[in-house]
């Protein structure tokens, strides 16, 4: 296991179950049909806690083009480490948007709503106004990259022995599972909160190979390549200002 294998298995296991839940959710004839965008938010949340807890210990679990470019921009990763794990991460992406489709196959045979099929594999705007859109991309990795420079280490001190730490293990992986979570809920109806350009562009690029009918809306894919970007780099600079 190396940071460039943890950040491709983690993003992966992202895509699979994040993109899973809501193939679950759209797709014709499933057990999940229709349960809605609250389904949609948790099981996203908990497939970052799952990615995260895979990589974190590896790669740090980056498992965002944004959040590696963030964290480079603050000054806390190398940027010499940046390209490899961005393609890393696009890897993993496609993989498991590739698995996805795999696992729903008969279901995409039968599902006529193109749009719907498009949604397994990359995100839409509810309204579409690419000015407002990209507005709520950038809102939405600011909160996720700037708060994450917040988290503590998952570890608790001892007060008979401050030197000695008991780590809380995956458990530090939950902080970011709730951001996810509360993101989704809070931000996520305007442009189903891609806030991740591997999220959506490596899928995105998976829907145009596989036989999955229907168009792969590149005129609306720069946008959560650019929003995330930008809110991450926004969210750094404001860090290392206020800090």
């Amino acid at each position: 296991m190396t940071p460039f294998i943890a950040e491709v298995i983690g993003t992966m296991l992202l895509i699979l179950l994040g993109n899973g839940v809501v193939a679950n959710v759209v797709l014709k004839d499933t057990k999940g049909n229709n349960s809605g965008w609250i389904v949609i938010t948790t099981a996203w949340a908990l497939a970052v806690f799952v990615g995260v807890t895979v990589a974190g210990p590896i790669s740090g679990a980056h498992l965002n083009p944004a959040v590696t470019i963030g964290l480079a921009a603050a000054g806390k990763f190398s940027w010499d480490l940046v390209p490899s794990y961005i393609a890393a991460q696009m890897i993993g992406g496609m993989l498991g948007a590739f698995l996805v489709w795999l696992f729903n196959k008969d279901h995409f045979a039968i599902t006529e709503d193109e749009g719907a099929k498009l949604a397994c594999f990359s995100t839409s705007p509810a309204i579409r106004k690419p000015s407002s859109n990209l507005i709520s991309e950038i809102i939405g990795t600011f909160v996720l990259v700037f708060v994450i420079f917040h988290f503590s280490d998952p570890s608790i001190s001892l007060q008979a022995d401050p030197t000695a730490k008991v780590g809380l293990g995956t458990v530090g992986a939950i902080p970011v599972t709730f951001l996810v979570w509360v993101i989704g809920l809070s931000l996520g109806g305007t442009t189903g909160y891609a806030i991740n350009p591997a999220r959506d562009l490596a899928p995105r690029i998976m829907h145009a190979i596989l036989p999955v009918k229907g168009s792969s809306d590149w005129g609306y894919a720069w946008i959560p390549v650019v929003g995330p970007i930008t809110g991450a780099i926004i969210a750094a600079v404001l860090y290392g200002f206020l800090k």
